[in-house]
């Protein structure tokens, strides 16, 4: 069973660049965070699509002799976290198929909401689905549809579908980028330049992944457009309706600090966070630490408007991968251990501030607060810099169901004392609000409220 937020997935998308499949594969490695299943790559030399995909991460499904296997001006690819599907090479993305107009590959990020409906409908028609996943739907949608050229194929298909989508289509020829109207999971545009003068372009996940592959970040993809890529150049076109409500979570939790989200710095959103932290919730302590690595910014700010010491109170041990995944309690218990090691001389007799972003199921936060007891914390102050999780997400993230959520069951006090603090604050809805900053503040939080959008 999960005892945290698992991040959804990463894509990506280059045309008309040289080595493509480099360019793909440095930004993917920049966006590993979203993903750590399975990771692919497929790129078109104008003739045809070849697609490698395995299950690893990127480091290990790519080297030098199949990125030289990867020839073409364009290229897309995916990390995977899996939000829908199994954990089958199957279910790894680029998605590649064959029909009458040529050659298609797509990476999706997100869920399909109606996907179930979708594939039901498909496979009374005859459809024979080769993976689980629900982009797997679009593909069919795809081929079937009624219309003589791709472009309007793709309108077609993706206005049959609900949820949260960010789509990179690539052809033979062109490549499709499309955003759901609500704009869940983010999406940016960014320019290259090749060695011969000529622009290139690239859309990914993150911004990060610009500044790893010498991208100049353009813009976001708006919610609701499509952008089609041909050897004339970019063409823009609003196929749906905007809604605007992105993922406030990406802030919170999912996205690395130093990219642009939703045309803001998570870094200084983060640190805002800490801030607004503190002005709700002051408490007089020694230290303040992070649970690394999403609360270090948070934990920053927090102690910038308290005045009390920041120290890295806490060390995460970065090597810890899927090995230590066991059914045992005890290696449960171990593997906490073994990714998060305290300073014993830094904590020992001193009231501490723990600073973490979120309470999923309360496990993860009680091993913390007995490893700091055992390290001998005077006093262990938990705050928390997101509002507590309520309901599950069905948008994209891998999230337990509202049973396990421990907030949605219990009282503040109730979860102070399962966790074994001597204080639990959580940031309130206001305060993430005043964080943010924005005047017409959108932002799906349906993980706080309960309100979905779809």
């Amino acid at each position: 069973m999960k005892t945290e937020w698992n991040e959804e997935c990463a894509v990506v998308g280059v045309y008309n660049a040289q080595n493509a499949a480099s360019i793909a594969y440095y930004s993917l490695f920049a966006m590993q965070h979203r993903g750590q299943e399975a990771s692919g790559i497929a790129t078109s030399n104008g003739e045809k699509i070849i697609t490698i995909k395995k299950n690893g991460l990127v480091t290990e499904v790519f080297c030098d002799e199949t990125l030289n296997k990867l020839k073409g001006f364009s290229a897309v690819g995916h990390n995977r976290y899996s939000t829908a599907g199994n954990d089958s090479i199957a279910d790894a993305q680029p998605l590649f198929a064959r029909y009458d107009l040529g050659e298609i590959a797509i990476v999706h990020n997100g869920n399909l909401t109606n996907a179930r409906q979708i594939r039901d409908e498909l496979i009374k028609e005859g459809a024979i689905f080769q993976s689980y996943m629900d982009t797997e739907n679009l593909i069919h949608l795809i081929a079937r549809a009624k219309q003589e050229n791709l472009i309007d194929r793709i309108k077609e298909a993706v206005l049959r579908l609900k949820g949260a989508f960010c789509f990179v289509i690539l052809s033979r020829k062109k490549m499709f980028v499309i955003r759901d109207r609500y704009g869940f999971r983010p999406l940016s545009l960014g320019e290259i330049v090749n060695s011969d003068g000529s622009k290139g372009y690239v859309v990914a996940s993150e911004t990060c992944a610009f500044d790893l592959v010498g991208a100049k970040y353009l813009r976001d993809v708006e919610p609701g457009e499509m952008l089609i890529f041909s050897k004339n150049g970019m063409e823009s076109q609003s196929i749906m309706l905007p809604n605007p409500h992105p993922c406030v979570f990406e802030y919170i939790y999912f996205a690395r600090p130093d990219s642009r989200v939703f045309g803001r710095l998570v870094y200084d959103i983060r640190k805002n966070m800490g801030e607004e932290l503190a002005r709700e919730n002051p408490v007089e302590a020694d230290l303040v630490i992070p649970v690394p690595d999403s609360g270090v910014a948070a934990a920053l700010g927090y102690s910038r408007q308290s005045g009390i010491p920041f120290e890295l109170g806490i060390i995460r041990n970065h090597y810890v991968g899927r090995t230590f995944i066991e059914p045992t309690q005890q290696i449960r218990e171990l593997k906490v251990k073994l990714k998060l090691n305290p300073i014993r001389e830094l904590i020992e007799n001193k009231r501490v501030v723990v600073i973490d972003d979120s309470v999923v199921r309360g496990t993860t936060s009680r091993q913390i607060v007995k490893i700091l007891r055992d390290c001998g914390a005077k006093e262990i102050h938990m705050k928390i810099s997101s509002p507590p999780t309520i309901s599950p997400c069905y948008y994209g993230v891998d999230t337990p169901s509202r049973e396990d959520l421990i907030s949605a069951k219990m009282s503040h006090q109730e979860v102070c004392r399962f966790i074994g603090a001597d204080s639990l604050s959580f940031l309130s809805v206001e305060g993430l609000k005043r964080s943010i900053g924005v005047e017409n503040y959108q932002y799906c939080q349906a993980c706080f409220d309960g309100k979905y959008i779809v």
